[in-house]
């Protein structure tokens, strides 16, 4: 039977969707809130902030009161990861039940670790394995919306290439990426269309596990794809090379849709779309380690916020006010709820979500598209940008200036991160850009510095002061990904970091004095 017809006849509805579409968000988060609240008005987090206090400030009678929440941030400080996880986190992590949510922590997700620290252990509860399913799901449903999709997709395989779902015991929890601890999860009656299965998504050798994925290809009758870009494009490279094909079509005639999160797409679609036999529908999401943020609904728009689904939204301008140079928040930054924002202005998300995160700085940042549909679009990191004398340069601006460049040039950059350095006096930005086509740096230079002074009015400004110049070195593609199997992040979530600061860019470099025999073992 079809995916959709599964679907309905496990008595999965639409409801969640449509609410969503017919109430405004303010409401929707209103409710989520309190939902929250009453939930873990007895865990020791919510007895120490007093939820009950808070409970009592909504106001039935008028849904436009906001007493609540001037409680709510009056008595719930904000948290990056090392506070709530000094504070409350790693008592579920010893196995201490009803802590910062309801129950015990059966699981802890290891982060992509893209950031200057080592990996962080974000809970996942039950209660969020069931909201990120029933988001999933919502999303599947969704591609009604899509017209150039056809309803003959829901009889077909979904390959969603995760990390393992052999996932590590540590005492009262297991261990894993989000992507192994949901695929683990997933219902009875998915798995007859969940590829590569359960014994191939068992396997911890990501190499062993795309041999594995390559030979069995010609058996899946694929019709979506789903996973970070990178991995995704080398599967697919792999499977074409092995089995002598001109593209992946040739084997996987109905593949119709690529639903893909965690990076920007677009440095990597040229060389993505010379795999393919025809165009597909790409689908974009927003699935981290905290929860299902969003996805996107309809084609020509981009991804919506999930607002009844396990996860309450606070938004922080992103600016200097409330952060530091260094892109970290401070203690009374201002924060503003779902009706409070403006379109066009970058924001820093909070998140209070089902798994025991309150006022929780994911560390992304994100413009408002329509404020009315809760529409958005990812523009960066909040430690992951560039503003060594005012030129703040954003992810966002970097990837459209890769996008741009590369269709200058008519080359593929797959993969390429940024790093600013002391030059002379004053500042450099320092690129990496990886690409297998013949191409001169300073050609490179010259298109990418026209296109950002186009992009970014600080940036050009600071060009003619103290950013004094920009460095480019091209390098193999497979540099990137060997340095990320060195640090054990290779496959699943993980993805390259866009931009490189400290201790980060000082082992890329010592990654890249290395004899090529030794880089490339």
């Amino acid at each position: 039977m079809p995916i959709l017809g599964k679907l309905l006849k496990e008595g999965i509805k639409l409801r969640n969707s449509l609410e969503q579409e017919r109430n405004p968000p303010y409401r929707l988060q209103r409710r989520q809130l309190l939902k929250h609240l009453l939930l873990c008005r007895n865990t020791h987090l919510g007895k120490s902030y007093g939820f009950d206090r808070i409970i009592e400030a909504f106001d039935r009678k008028d849904s436009q009161d906001r007493r609540f929440y001037t409680l709510y941030q009056a008595q719930v400080p904000l948290f990056n990861y090392e506070k709530i996880y000094r504070e409350w986190w790693h008592r579920a992590q010893e196995g201490e039940k009803d802590v910062a949510w309801r129950g015990p922590v059966d699981y802890f997700a290891l982060s992509s670790g893209t950031s200057e620290a080592a990996s962080k252990y974000i809970p996942v509860t039950k209660d969020m394995v069931r909201a990120i399913h029933r988001t999933s799901i919502r999303q599947i449903l969704s591609l009604s919306n899509f017209k150039e999709v056809h309803s003959k997709i829901y009889g077909k395989g979904m390959l969603m290439l995760g990390g393992s779902t052999h996932l590590n015991r540590r005492g009262t929890y297991f261990e894993g990426d989000l992507s192994g601890i949901t695929a683990s999860q997933i219902p009875f009656w998915f798995q007859h269309f969940y590829k590569p299965g359960k014994k191939i998504a068992k396997n911890t050798d990501w190499d062993a596990k795309l041999n594995e994925i390559t030979v069995q290809a010609p058996k899946w009758d694929i019709g979506f794809v789903v996973g970070v870009p990178a991995w995704i494009q080398i599967m697919m490279e792999r499977v074409i090379d092995y089995h002598g094909l001109q593209n992946i079509h040739e084997i996987w005639p109905n593949l119709s849709v690529y639903t893909h999160g965690g990076v920007s797409f677009d440095p990597y679609r040229k060389s993505f779309e010379q795999l393919l036999g025809r165009p597909i529908t790409y689908i974009e999401t927003y699935l981290a380690s905290e929860g299902f943020i969003a996805f996107q609904a309809y084609p020509d728009r981009e991804m919506r916020l999930v607002l009844n689904n396990g996860i309450f939204f606070e938004f922080v301008p992103f600016n200097e006010h409330n952060f530091t140079s260094e892109g970290d928040l401070y203690p009374h930054a201002q924060t503003l709820l779902m009706d409070e924002v403006e379109e066009g202005k970058d924001y820093a998300i909070l998140l209070s979500t089902c798994a025991g995160a309150w006022r929780y700085l994911i560390g992304d940042t994100v413009r408002f598209v329509s404020k009315e549909r809760a529409e958005i679009i990812i523009t960066g990191r909040t430690k992951h940008f560039l503003s060594l004398c005012g030129e703040h340069l954003s992810v966002d601006n970097m990837n459209r200036a890769i996008e741009l460049v590369s269709q200058r040039l008519n080359i593929h950059v797959k993969e390429f991160t940024v790093a600013g350095i002391p030059y002379q006096t004053l500042f450099a930005h320092q690129w990496y850009i990886g690409t297998d086509d013949s191409v001169a740096p300073e050609v490179v230079k010259q298109h990418l510095d026209e296109v950002l002074k186009e992009l970014n009015d600080d940036y050009r400004v600071e060009r003619a002061a103290a950013l004094k110049e920009i460095l480019v070195e091209i390098l193999p593609n497979a540099l990137f990904y060997k340095w990320m199997e060195q640090k054990g992040k290779i496959g699943g979530q993980h993805k390259f970091p866009r931009v490189l600061k400290a201790t980060l860019h000082q082992e890329w470099q010592d990654f890249l004095m290395q004899p090529p025999s030794k880089r490339v073992e």
